[in-house]
């Protein structure tokens, strides 16, 4: 039986950024499309994880990517219209059990952007 991975969530000006909190996870498939993310895994357990997301609003597929770690998988879509904040990231103006914001890096805007580079940069390295 499939079950949904926890996730969290955080915008900022360029990118919408989620966060699949998965241990040891293995067969990672993410799939961005303009209008929709698919999110499948297994963890160490054998129990597998599916998520999917109707975003709130066109993403570019093209720019953007995900990020492995030993706890979790992160994704990062480029905003089709940037400087634009996303009140949520569903579609649907409804907030899944296993949805939450990643409050601890939700900030203000402001002067954010360098500090958006650099990040998006250091990921682009791995």
């Amino acid at each position: 039986p499939r079950q949904a991975a926890k996730t969290v969530w955080y915008d900022r000006p360029r990118y919408v950024y989620l966060e699949f909190c998965v241990e040891d996870s293995t067969d990672v498939k993410v799939v961005i499309e303009d209008h929709r993310l698919v999110f499948s895994c297994k963890n160490a357990d054998g129990v597998e994880f599916y998520n999917e997301i109707n975003l709130y609003a066109r993403v570019n597929s093209k720019d953007s990517r995900e990020k492995r770690s030993d706890r979790s998988i992160t994704c990062f879509m480029r905003k089709w219209k940037e400087k634009v904040a996303w009140p949520r990231i569903t579609k649907e103006n409804i907030k899944p059990a296993w949805l939450s914001v990643d409050f601890d890096n939700w900030r203000d805007w402001e002067g954010d952007e360098e500090m958006e580079r650099a990040m998006v940069e250091q990921y682009a390295e791995v």
